[in-house]
């Protein structure tokens, strides 16, 4: 069983900068998450989501091999 990782230091990234980041479109994004392939936004307060951007690095490190 893996364990939580410590997200303490972790910085949250909007969806722009995600957008930069992966240069993938937001629907595209969205879509990769409802299929598992893609890390999830995680809401952070009404109507605002964000990913942590450990998530984000380690997906555009390895986009096909990324798990989740």
């Amino acid at each position: 069983m893996a364990s939580n990782p410590d997200r303490s230091r972790d910085n949250l990234l909007r969806i722009a900068e995600v957008r930069l980041r992966t240069t993938l479109s937001s629907a595209t994004i969205y879509r990769k998450i409802a299929k598992g392939t893609f890390p999830s936004s995680h809401r952070i307060s009404e109507g605002l989501v964000a990913w942590y951007e450990s998530d984000i690095d380690a997906w555009v490190a390895d986009p096909m091999g990324w798990a989740g």
